[in-house]
């Protein structure tokens, strides 16, 4: 698949008016022009009768102003706006299933704590973790979790906004108790890496 952490993705937002087919119509000028669709997150506004197209295409083969242009001329298009990454908020839902048999529950579970996010489901033999945020994140958290080996993942792909407001570092307000020997320098450096991006 896609490298989610390319230079190369670029996000686009799409403002259409709700109605059948405009969801082909948009996906099907990307495939025509050769661009490689790597995440579409469709949904409604405040707006009754308009939804939203968050849509994440590489563009490392050829300038996105070439199907833009067509966008501009879909009946149903009402705007479109390409985010500057840092001037846009990013964010992503993930849930994964990873195995968690012995000792690995427990150090699952210390990254769960590290990461801030919820386990949603446990089993004798797995958990499922949900996480929420930037992909930077989201890619940090399953890097140390492929080490247990990952049954299942979907992710919703990106929803972005334009950031008007001051950005604020968010920290972390406690630091959880000493990892097993081992994990804790990988989960500091990972984790310090997302915090940068959340």
């Amino acid at each position: 698949g896609t490298d989610r952490m390319n230079d190369m993705l670029h996000t686009i937002s799409v403002l259409v008016e709700d109605k059948p087919g405009v969801l082909t119509r948009v996906a099907g000028l990307f495939a025509a022009r050769g661009f490689n669709i790597d995440s579409l997150a469709v949904g409604p506004t405040e707006s009754p009768g308009t939804s939203r197209m968050t849509i994440v295409v590489d563009v490392e083969s050829k300038p996105l102003e070439q199907v833009t242009k067509q966008l501009n001329k879909l009946i149903n298009v009402i705007k479109i706006l390409e985010h500057d990454p840092g001037s846009a908020v990013e964010r992503e839902l993930m849930l994964v299933k990873v195995h968690a048999a012995g000792d690995a529950r427990q150090r699952i579970m210390e990254i769960a704590t590290v990461f801030r996010v919820d386990i949603v489901d446990v089993t004798n033999a797995t958990i499922t973790l949900e996480a929420t945020g930037k992909p930077e994140k989201l890619e940090a958290l399953l890097a140390l979790l492929a080490d247990f080996g990952v049954v299942e993942l979907s992710r919703t792909g990106r929803i972005a906004r334009e950031n008007h407001g001051l950005r604020q570092a968010r920290m972390p307000s406690a630091i959880p108790p000493a990892t097993p020997s081992g994990t804790a320098t990988r989960i500091e450096a990972s984790v310090t890496m997302a915090l940068c991006h959340w």
